[in-house]
């Protein structure tokens, strides 16, 4: 991981975000996402930074790379001509998904359509049983006859989806070897490879989900290969995937539902980063972007992971509306709040913002590129919080007069409001909806908010972190240098990982220790390898996870194994562990009943890299304007003269007090009246509440 020029590249849903790094020194750059060619946005923002740092691009070393072209596959169903291969009997399950209802009492509930419709899902006669032995044998002249049946259909990916594959996988390995053999063109994904994992409906949708995306994904990094040779660019090109981690470029084209969230899952490693640099242990990580904002949990100086996380919700981003993938994933609540989001006024006469967005065509109305409906970065533009000549470095001239027509036209003239107060109404909106996000998210997890620290990055996070922070009560937030490209900075401080994980199911009161050391030591051996693909020489570290229940529930909670828990394997430890997360989550824990485990799990993981810790300073005040503006503060409800300066310009040690604006090329802070900044050592803006009575109501 010591390579001395590394570049990161992050393409979101509006922004393609590089940064170059040479040793401590980082360039970066914003580029609009090209969303027929992406890496063309890529080549563009590395000659950016390399002309900053006045390098060749031959010079690169590394290239860590993190995408959402898979999520928006499956969001708008742009993906390959897709078959399923399933046990007979369990063609539509796809389709019948769970009892679970999101909304209990709506009787037009709308669930997402399946990936597939149900003419190209298959079916053979097998079955292996839930201990994984065979109740009945597939024959291979059965495949056979399948295949030549499925040939003439022209499909471009298959996916083979079994029952109890995840024990057992020598059927779905044969359905792959005649695949092989008459359809050999044809890409194939096997659900005992992808996720090995029980409940047939997540797995089921997760290995179709990677073979709908896989050519796509495939053709896209040949793509990007492609390009970067022509520039001169030799060097290795490594994916950041959803658990946090980087992976090889061939292991992202065989798993490619594994990058699905990788941009968010950089940014999560970002913060994680930061609050090891500042000693913390409870950090609140607000990504918002061009498209969507995100919220992560990050205890311990390390982003809270899950196993099955969702895609593609109907419901406004509302939890089991959306299709579930069962991969590893740093756990996070995703809303449709960006500075792209659009707002619209709904039958009820309220303003709504999100989930669709303007994206990066046409942009927002500000951008002059034919959006003809107010965004979030349109509100932002009117309340002041923006400079329309400063805008991404000066790289794109903002139009407040186009701003101004939309919000009167969608908002303004149905609710008889001026294009100001539109653009309250509507920035109001959007930061509740993040901060009821956040409050959800916390209770889900037994957390208080108030206790934490807020880490602000992606574009437009800064301009609305510090009245989110009003919201919360959350008293301090840090943003860091290179907020505005944050996740490709995360993609540049993530070790190489991979997580491999089995379903097992087991109760203690059958403790199998033998069963359990064989079962580990194998996942251990797997995820090892995938990162020796990368790094065959770095030093690796596991880490063992228990996913354990009462016997009966529904789910399931992680319980984190150390390495002699887990080489010596005993079932009163394990009950100890697993009572003690449950009480910290629950209250309390359950006497008489036994407990289970389902799933284990091994994250094999290079080591992450040393951090300098952070002496925080005192602020001492100086003047530093470069001017004044009037911005909006919703605490006060009305405008007020605003200092506005350059965070370059601030030297270690700085105080500047609200209300204030600190701008530079990717992103601005805006400085609420009720905080004031100090410029740390390694450049953080440390933002903090004011205690003087009667300024900032609201906060």
């Amino acid at each position: 991981m010591n390579r001395s020029v590394r570049l990161g590249v992050d393409i979101g849903g509006t922004f393609t975000d590089v940064v170059l790094e040479i040793e401590t020194q980082q360039y970066s750059a914003k580029v609009l996402t090209t969303y027929v060619a992406p890496e063309d946005a890529i080549i563009s923002g590395m000659k950016q930074v390399c002309e900053q740092a006045s390098i060749e691009a031959s010079a690169i070393e590394q290239i860590i790379h993190g995408t959402t072209l898979a999520t928006n596959a499956l969001i708008e169903r742009r993906g390959a001509r897709t078959a399923l291969i399933t046990t007979r009997g369990f063609r539509d399950v796809i389709e019948m998904r769970s009892e679970s209802r999101f909304e209990q009492y709506d009787l037009n509930l709308t669930l997402p359509e399946p990936l597939l419709p149900r003419q190209q899902r298959y079916t053979l006669s097998e079955r292996i049983g839930a201990q994984g032995n065979v109740l009945i044998s597939l024959q291979r002249s059965e495949v056979e006859a399948l295949v030549e049946q499925i040939k003439p259909a022209g499909y471009e990916s298959i996916a083979v989806g079994l029952m109890h594959s995840y024990l057992n996988g020598a059927h779905e390995t044969l359905i792959r070897e005649v695949l092989a053999e008459k359809m050999p063109e044809v890409s194939v994904s096997l659900s005992s490879e992808v996720s090995p994992q029980m409940r047939e409906y997540e797995r089921f949708n997760t290995v179709v989900a990677n073979a709908y995306i896989k050519p796509m994904m495939k053709s896209y990094l040949d793509r990007l290969g492609g390009q970067l040779q022509k520039q001169g660019v030799d060097c290795p090109i490594f994916l950041m995937h959803s658990g946090g981690g980087i992976i090889s470029i061939e292991s992202a084209a065989d798993f490619p539902v594994r990058l699905v969230e990788s941009g968010p899952a950089g940014g999560a490693v970002f913060a994680a980063h930061i609050a090891a640099r500042y000693g913390l242990d409870k950090v609140l990580s607000f990504d918002m972007g061009g498209t969507t904002a995100k919220i992560c949990l990050i205890k311990n100086q390390a982003p809270k992971t899950s196993r099955v996380f969702e895609v593609a919700r109907t419901y406004r981003f509302k939890k089991g509306s959306g299709m579930p993938i069962s991969i590893p994933v740093i756990d996070m609540v995703e809303i449709g709040a960006g500075g792209g989001s659009l707002a619209h006024v709904d039958a009820m006469r309220q303003i709504r913002v999100g989930p669709e967005s303007a994206g990066s065509e046409p942009g927002p109305a500000c951008y002059g590129r034919g959006g003809e409906r107010p965004a979030v970065t349109d509100a932002d533009l009117v309340l002041g919080k923006l400079d329309p000549d400063n805008f991404a470095g000066g790289s794109i001239k903002l139009d407040s007069n186009e701003s101004e027509i939309a919000l009167r036209n969608s908002v303004g003239n149905q609710l008889d409001m001026d294009a100001q107060t539109a653009a309250y109404g509507l920035c109001e909106v959007v930061d509740e909806n993040m901060a009821n996000a956040a409050r959800v998210h916390a209770v889900e997890n037994g957390e208080d908010l108030t206790e934490y620290t807020m880490i602000a990055f992606g574009g437009a996070a800064p301009l609305h972190a510090g009245r989110l922070c009003e919201k919360l009560g959350v008293s301090r937030l840090l943003v860091p240098p290179g907020a505005g490209v944050g996740s490709a900075i995360g993609f540049l401080r993530a070790p190489f990982s991979f997580e491999a994980n089995r379903s097992l199911y087991m109760r203690l009161a059958d403790f199998k220790p033998d069963v359990i050391q064989k079962l580990l030591a194998e996942l251990e051996t797997e995820a090892t390898g995938f990162v020796r693909s990368c790094d065959a020489d770095a030093t690796i570290q596991a880490e063992y996870k228990a996913y354990m229940r009462y016997t009966g529930q529904g789910e399931e909670i992680p319980i984190l194994l150390s390495a002699d828990q887990a080489t010596n394997p005993d079932a009163d430890t394990f009950q100890q562990l697993f009572e003690y997360d449950y009480i910290a989550l629950f209250g309390r824990a359950v006497e008489g009943m036994d407990i289970e485990i389902t799933v284990w799990s091994v994250n094999s993981t290079t080591l992450a890299e040393k951090v300098e810790p952070v002496a925080t300073l005192e602020g001492t005040s100086r003047t530093l304007t470069n001017g004044q503006r009037p911005i909006f503060d919703p605490a006060l409800g009305s405008k007020v003269d605003s200092a506005i300066i350059l965070r370059a310009a601030l030297e270690s040690g700085d105080l500047v007090s609200g209300p204030a604006a600190i701008t530079e090329d990717e992103t601005t802070i805006i400085l609420p009246s009720s905080r004031q900044a100090i410029r740390q050592a390694d450049g953080c803006i440390d933002i903090v509440r004011l205690e003087v009575a009667g300024i900032g109501r609201g906060s």
